[in-house]
This record gives structure tokens, C-alpha cells and sequence, in this order.
């Protein structure tokens, strides 16, 4: 049996286990510092491609453009025009104002105009704007036999089966013929369609006076008919005291129903990435991160070939594959814009990349939960997440069923009425705002004075008063439990923290900044007290003598049995320890009867 002191189960010595544990902590510490070298430069990477200035360039561009009022009608802009007669007088007015700034404003001509237009005085107009739309072909819809003879014109909504190809109108210029969109081109996702790039499209002048006439002219020939569905605005200007590009889009949708709605993109951009010494200073950085995501790729190709098919079987593992398709995704967005020479396109992939680098950064955060064990407190938040994982999920199930139940009835019954309920998608996100105290009452109980008060009422009861509590429930219950095993000591046998702590102080008793003599000298003073105060309360030389052994032989059994060094439960037992314990026990046991007696004696003297 005494083989047992060294030989554990599988024929590992005590040594070998020690010798591995500190091992896995090295490695783990190197990682994590790694780890946070990359977090860093991955941070200074993403944050140097925002620039503050980003917001107030799309403000300006935004105010110019979009809340300039209309002519001889202050309460109107192009965020409010719904027909073709208010989107012409944006065009001939705030449109056409805002892209030519003539001169200063005490009528002196700082530049040269024959170059390009400078908005606000500092941001240049780069090229021409363009402007272009699509067309539905008529007979595209099927009318009521009934009504055939008051309706002989049909254009239904946009799809790339109903557009019209054909040329319409005066068929000389560009503008009234179809110019075919290129394959490579991305979508525009409107509010009734989502619709692709080509069309009839015209260039404006980089004159002010030859653009107002081409307004003027085409309001006159109709170039906007009924088959007409949306009309894009599209121009680029540069601010070369901020380096940004500006890219703006004003969208005109024309939907079968009649009307007009309007939206608006503005991007602002670094598409010049390196001209400061800062900018190099970014550069160093992307060279940085190519060094790293080599590294960690090849880490985890290492762990895929160790674990094989075990490899899956860990969340952070899938959390690292996720981070590596991100970081290579990265680089082929970065790559791919540099493939097209429309400023739209170049802004569209630069955004792309923004919220792919924004999605990333957030993952590579979360991954810091890897390393949870730092402190008791972020154990125990891990613990209670994993613990009630299962029971989360059989809430949600139940939750998500109840929650559709009331999206699909708020929808039909509100969604011809109400702005928030008019989609399925927005009534899920109006039912989340309801949840969060966000509602508009009013025009539910407008849309349907019955049903939409017991709609309202019903929805609070259940899934406010019933449902999250139930959630709640299910987290503090877990969380109690989990307390309850960290209070009895089932704590996680590798705790990243307290051996960091460990470390610190061993360098510290090396660097004679912290002498153990010290603890030594503090614990004898401490006994001293204790035995000094024994003597005064009337216990004898025996009884003294007989308790510190106690606490001697408890100390030392829990610091052989109790010790976090040791990371695995089963601890086989020798004959010497054996004999220990047995002892330990049989003071134990004497320890008690004497105190029954004491008790018995106590109990005989009070009755």
C-alpha cells in the first residue's frame, strides 16, 4: 500500500501530476497573454479606421440634403414628399442648390468652379451625380374581369421578372434607354423591393445652369411615368482636411399602391487608408494581425489533429473556428474592394468590412470568458450559465411559441393601421419594445377599441408578469445552487487566479520583498494568545496541550487533503496516514464525550 504514496490511477506519480499542472499553467498564462497582445493590437487596428468626424460629415450632408425645405413650402423636404410633383421641385430646388455652391457667401469666388463644385466650401464634388431609374412593364398584373373596362393600364410592384427593358419616351438620349446593370453589382434593398443596379440613367452637368435645364426638360417629357418604381440620387464628395469620403444615396420609391417614399445612405469612408504617420502606425498593425491569424491557425489546425473528432466537442473551440472565418473573411472584403471603381461600390464593401471588423471584435471579447476562472465571483457567473443551459432552452422554446402567437394576431389584427405592426418582422420588434416599456397604446386601441386593449393586457400578463419572472426564476435558482456547492467547497480545481497570486508572491518572498518567516512568526503569536487566554478561562496544562495537537493534526490533514495543487479527487492513502487519521479520529471522539459531559453537567446544575 505504500506504493499508493506515489502512483495514482494509470501509473502516475505525484511528481509527474504536479509537474504536468504546472506545466498546463504555464502554457495557459502564455496563452492568455497572447491572447491579450492580440486583443490589443486587434483594437487599435478597428478603432483606428473610426474617425469622429464621420458623424458630423454625414449630419451636414445629411441636413443639406434630406431637411432642406422645399420651394414656397417650409413645411416640406425630401423626408417628407410623398408625390412626383413635390420630388420635381426637389429636384429643381434643395437638390440642385445644394450640389452647386456658386461662390463665397459675399459673392467672391475662392476657386476655381470649372473644376468641380465644393460643398460647404470644403467637401469637392467628386465627378458628376448620377441620376437613374427602374421601370415595370404594363399588363404586369391580372385585373377583376368586373373592372377590365375601366382599367386598361396595369404596372405591378418591382421584380426583375416585371422590369422593362425597353426603351420609353423620346428614345434619343441616355437617359431614355435601358442600360444594363453590371453582374457584379450589389442590390439595393428598398422599403417595397429590393432592386438591382442599371436602368435609364442620366449624368448631371457640372454646369448649374445646363443641370436646371435637364431638370426642366425631362419634367417636361415625363421622364417619370407610372411604370416608373424607384429613382436613384447618386454623388461622392472627398473633405481633404479629414480625409473621408462622403458617399450619399437618396432613394425615391414609387410602390403600385400610389405615393412616394423616400430614403437616404450616407457613407462616409477612408478609402485613402495610409497618408499620416499615424496611418502607418495602423499599417504596422494589419501586419500584426496577418502575423497572428497564421499563428492561430496554425494552433487549431494542431488541436484538429490532436482531439480529431473531440475537437467540436468544446463551445470555444467552435468560438476560435468562428473568430479564424472572420479574420480570413476580413481580408478578402478588404481585397475585394479594391476590385471596383464606383465610389458606391467602394463604400458599400468598406461598410461591409466595418461590421464584419465590428462582429469580430465582439467575438474576440467574448472569448475572455475562456479564461473565466480569474476570480470566484466570474466562476460562479460561468457555472450557473452552463448549469441551466437545458432549462434555459425549454423556456425559450415555450417563451418563442407564446411570443409568435402574439406577433401573428398583433399583425392581423393592427397591421393595416399600425406603422408598428404593419410587417410580421415589425411586430416581433414592436412586442420587444412593449416588453421594454416602448408602446404606442393609442393607436392600438385606435386600430381596434375591443381587441386592442385584451391584446395589450394579455401580452403584459403573460409574457412580462409570467414568462420573465419564470426566467428569472430559473437563473437564481441555479445560481443559489451553484453558491450553495461554492460554500461546502466544490470549487473549480483549476482556478487561473489564485495561482497567479501564488506566483506573485513567490517572486515577491524571492525578491526578499515578502519573507515567509514573517506568516511563521505571526502564526506562533497568534497560538501563544490563544493558549495564554485558555489559561486564564480555568483550562488545564492537559487540556491545552491536547487542543493544539488537534489543530496541529487538522492543519496538517487539510493541507495534504484540502490542497488546490492537487487536481484530481481521487487521493489514495498510505498506512502511515491511515494511522493518522484513525488517531485524528479517536481524539475526535474523546473531544466529544468530554463535551457531552460538560453539557450533562451543565443540564443537571440548571434543572
Amino acid at each position: 500500500m505504500a506504493d499508493a504514496t506515489w502512483w495514482y490511477r494509470g501509473g502516475t506519480s505525484k511528481h509527474d501530476l504536479h509537474y504536468r499542472r504546472e506545466a498546463e499553467v504555464n502554457t495557459t498564462l502564455e496563452e492568455l497573454l497572447l491572447y491579450f497582445v492580440f486583443l490589443i493590437n486587434l483594437c487599435i487596428l478597428t478603432f483606428g479606421m473610426v474617425n469622429p468626424h464621420m458623424y458630423y460629415l454625414n449630419k451636414v450632408m445629411s441636413s443639406l440634403f434630406v431637411d432642406t425645405s422645399l420651394p414656397n413650402d417650409d413645411r416640406s423636404s425630401f423626408r417628407s414628399i410623398r408625390s412626383i410633383t413635390d420630388f420635381w421641385k426637389f429636384m429643381e430646388g434643395p437638390l440642385l442648390e445644394g450640389l452647386y455652391w456658386d461662390s463665397w457667401y459675399n459673392n467672391q469666388q475662392l476657386y476655381n468652379l470649372k473644376n468641380s463644385s465644393r460643398i460647404y466650401y470644403e467637401n469637392i464634388l467628386l465627378g458628376v451625380p448620377r441620376v437613374r431609374q427602374l421601370r415595370v412593364r404594363n399588363n404586369t398584373c391580372k385585373v377583376y374581369s368586373a373592372f377590365q373596362s375601366l382599367v386598361s393600364d396595369c404596372y405591378d410592384k418591382y421584380t426583375a421578372e416585371n422590369e422593362d427593358l425597353s426603351d420609353f419616351g423620346l428614345k434619343s438620349d441616355r437617359e431614355w434607354k435601358y442600360s444594363p446593370s453590371p453582374a457584379n453589382a450589389p442590390w439595393h434593398w428598398g422599403f417595397v423591393g429590393v432592386y438591382r443596379d442599371g436602368g435609364y440613367i442620366f449624368t448631371l452637368s457640372k454646369s448649374k445652369s445646363e443641370t436646371q435645364t435637364k431638370f426642366a426638360d425631362l419634367r417636361l417629357h415625363s421622364w417619370i411615368t407610372r411604370g416608373t418604381r424607384v429613382v436613384f440620387i447618386d454623388f461622392s464628395v472627398y473633405n481633404a482636411n479629414v480625409n473621408l469620403f462622403c458617399i450619399v444615396r437618396l432613394v425615391a420609391e414609387f410602390p403600385a399602391t400610389g405615393g412616394l417614399l423616400t430614403s437616404w445612405q450616407f457613407y462616409s469612408v477612408k478609402l485613402l487608408r495610409y497618408v499620416t504617420h499615424y496611418d502607418y502606425f495602423i499599417a504596422s498593425c494589419e501586419i500584426i494581425f496577418c502575423i497572428f491569424l497564421f499563428v492561430f491557425i496554425t494552433q487549431e489546425l494542431r488541436k484538429l489533429n490532436e482531439f480529431k473528432s473531440a475537437y467540436f466537442k468544446s463551445v470555444w473551440n467552435w468560438l476560435e473556428l468562428l473568430l479564424l472565418a472572420s479574420f480570413v473573411l476580413l481580408g478578402r472584403l478588404l481585397k475585394n474592394t479594391e476590385n471596383y471603381p464606383d465610389f458606391y461600390f467602394l463604400a458599400y464593401w468598406q461598410i461591409y468590412y466595418n461590421n464584419m471588423i465590428a462582429i469580430t471584435i465582439f467575438f474576440a471579447w467574448i472569448k475572455i470568458f475562456k479564461f473565466i476562472s480569474f476570480n470566484e465571483t466570474m466562476s460562479q457567473l460561468s457555472s450557473t450559465l452552463s448549469r441551466c443551459m437545458k432549462d434555459i432552452v425549454g423556456f425559450a422554446v415555450m417563451f418563442f411559441i407564446i411570443f409568435s402567437a402574439y406577433a401573428q394576431l398583433g399583425f392581423l389584427v393592427f397591421g393595416s393601421q399600425v406603422d408598428d405592426f404593419s410587417t410580421f418582422q415589425n411586430s416581433i420588434f414592436a412586442q420587444f419594445r412593449i416588453v421594454l416599456g416602448d408602446f404606442n397604446f393609442a393607436g392600438i386601441q385606435q386600430a381596434n377599441w375591443i381587441l386592442g386593449p385584451i391584446y395589450f393586457i394579455t401580452f403584459i400578463f403573460f409574457v412580462f408578469f409570467v414568462l420573465l419572472n419564470m426566467f428569472l426564476a430559473i437563473i437564481n435558482d441555479t445560481y443559489s445552487e451553484v453558491k450553495a456547492d461554492y460554500s461546502i467547497g466544490r470549487r473549480p480545481d483549476f482556478e487561473l487566479g489564485k495561482i497567479i497570486k501564488k506566483s506573485y508572491l513567490n517572486v515577491l518572498e524571492k525578491l526578499r520583498l515578502k519573507k515567509a518567516q514573517d506568516s511563521e512568526d505571526k502564526k506562533m503569536k497568534t497560538t501563544g494568545d490563544l493558549a495564554q487566554q485558555a489559561r486564564k478561562e480555568g483550562f488545564s496544562e492537559s487540556e491545552i496541550q491536547g487542543a493544539e495537537q488537534m489543530k496541529t493534526w487538522k492543519e496538517r490533514l487539510e493541507k495534504k487533503y484540502y490542497s488546490t495543487d492537487l487536481q484530481d479527487d481521487y487521493q489514495p492513502v498510505t498506512q502511515q496516514e491511515f494511522r493518522e487519521l484513525f488517531l485524528y479520529a479517536v481524539e475526535l471522539e474523546k473531544e466529544l464525550h468530554y463535551i457531552s459531559l460538560k453539557l450533562n453537567q451543565v443540564m443537571r446544575k440548571l434543572q
